[in-house]
């Protein structure tokens, strides 16, 4: 456990004395803010030693630096509550309260703000890395975005979306120009009953068609009236295509309350993608992926910015889990609408914590040009995260206890979740080679309306040439990173050149 940045180096400077004495084969060194990584990147069984920075959590005003210093191990909920309560500003980041800010920020970082706010590493000035050049010392390095030096403006620029592990062990960012959020909020939950859909699947089709339709004609300039008449980019949206066995779909919806307009606006936009009289609604109370009940937010509720992010901050039950993404440029396609409701059906898999969620994106997102940070989706209308979670259900290692190793011990609790989440990805994105395509210089047919999958949701199987066979779809580091790789992997020759920092996607070497 790290209390600063002078543990860092020393816990540093003693692994690699070890390294030099006992040769590469003693493993990693790994580092761990919030513990939240979905894949073994920290917590292999390759890895022998974890620093863990969860201790180092300040949030502060550096009037030095002039910006403003976020630690670390500071969560979601500890980094807004402080930035709020001090200063009256926000970073534009995560809901989920406890995810540490060294993995989230340098993996772009974004949450219920960013649709008018920008991204978290849109606001990013500087950040502090402990570096190893060699294989004898570490040494503290800070490097900002106006630094004079090339090699310390791409260090900054690499934590600006090249995601925790690559380049060193972050310790402090420093962030400029932070905004200011609304002092209030306009929050509301619906869902819908599975009944609705259960002889009739065009309605959900439907349903899901216009959701896509309205955040892909905010960016083209398309749509209905109303949706020109107002500007929705305070509207974030979560929308939650559960399993058919969870007995509902939802969506949360969350919107600037201090403008006069939010109630219009909210009504307008349900009317149009919903209209009562076809579906009726319903509360949402029921647990819907890592969201618990929010029934009491049926009616729209006007609270205070920071109440409502408390509201909705949540990381749900301790269970396993496995996750997949991918950005999409457009609206989904007829076959893709189809997919999404065939696995959701399929009666073969009943599970009621499985789920497709489709988050907002756009608005200030896509104002940032794809090479000013490491985030390269900057055209982005929906940002998806395939969801299955479950639980252990007998002691397969007969320990007398249930948990993680019992899953662990026994594939076979895994496999059908394992399976499911496979398949309907590999469905969704057939034409694609089963992988949600970045658009490259050459043309590809047909063409794709997908923009590759995002760092934060780190996926092994990109990398799994059983499951992304190479030739067929397109390389985890093009999916996570497009064009923007090289010079990521320019700052790892420089600043890691012996490649201490390293896990399975990790920034690879150039020419390795």
């Amino acid at each position: 456990m790290a209390a600063g940045t002078r543990d860092v180096v020393a816990a540093l400077d003693t692994y690699l004395a070890g390294q030099a004495r006992d040769g590469s084969s003693s493993g990693r060194i790994t580092v761990r803010s919030g513990g939240h990584c979905y894949e073994d990147f920290v917590c292999g069984d390759d890895v022998a030693v974890i620093i863990d920075v969860s201790a180092m959590n300040g949030v502060y005003h550096d009037p030095e630096m002039e910006a403003y210093c976020v630690e670390a191990g500071a969560g979601n909920w500890h980094t807004a509550s402080q930035l709020y309560r001090c200063y009256g500003l926000a970073l534009p980041g995560g809901s989920c309260y406890s995810v540490g800010a060294g993995g989230h920020i340098s993996g772009g970082g974004f949450g219920l703000l960013s649709r008018l706010h920008g991204l978290t590493v849109d606001h990013l000035y500087a950040v502090e890395v402990v570096t190893v050049r060699d294989r004898t010392h570490a040494e503290v390095t800070v490097a900002r975005k106006d630094s004079p030096e090339p090699a310390l403006r791409d260090l900054w620029w690499a934590h600006t979306g090249g995601g925790g592990g690559n380049f060193g062990v972050v310790t402090r960012y420093w962030f400029r120009g932070l905004p200011e959020p609304p002092a209030q909020v306009l929050l509301k939950t619906i869902a819908w009953d599975w009944k609705i859909f259960k002889d009739r699947p065009e309605k959900f089709t439907a349903l899901v068609r216009r959701y896509g339709q309205f955040f892909e004609h905010e960016r083209t300039g398309d749509g209905p009236d109303f949706q020109r008449s107002f500007d929705y980019r305070d509207l974030f949206t979560l929308l939650k295509l559960n399993n058919h066995a969870a007995g509902k779909v939802g969506l949360i919806l969350q919107l600037d309350g201090t403008r006069d307009d939010s109630a219009e606006r909210l009504k307008l936009f349900l009317d149009w993608l919903a209209p009562e009289a076809d579906y009726p609604p319903s509360v949402l109370d029921v647990q819907m992926g890592e969201h618990p009940p929010l029934d009491s937010l049926h009616i729209p509720t006007r609270l205070p910015w920071l109440t409502a992010t408390q509201n909705l901050n949540d990381s749900g039950p301790s269970r396993c889990g496995k996750y997949k993404s991918a950005y999409h440029t457009a609206n989904f396609t007829e076959r893709q609408l189809q997919a999404i409701h065939r696995h959701l059906t399929n009666q073969r898999y009943t599970n009621d914590q499985a789920l497709l969620q489709v988050d907002s994106y756009g608005g200030r997102i896509n104002d940032i040009d794809p090479a000013a940070t490491a985030v390269p989706q900057r055209s982005s209308v929906l940002k998806l995260q395939y969801q299955t979670y479950w639980t252990w259900g007998k002691d397969a290692n007969r320990d007398g206890a249930f948990d993680y190793q019992d899953a662990l011990a026994d594939p076979a609790i895994a496999a059908p979740h394992l399976a499911w989440i496979r398949d309907f990805y590999h469905d969704m994105y057939e034409e694609t080679g089963g992988v949600p395509t970045v658009r490259t210089a050459r043309a590809q047919e047909p063409s794709p309306n997908t923009d590759g999958c995002y760092i934060n949701y780190p996926d092994a199987d990109l990398s799994d040439p059983d499951l992304n066979p190479p030739g067929v779809g397109q390389s985890w580091h093009t999916l996570y990173y497009g064009s923007n790789y090289p010079r990521l992997q320019r700052a790892k020759a420089y600043w890691d050149p012996r490649n201490v920092f390293r896990h399975r996607q990790s920034v690879r070497l150039p020419n390795t």
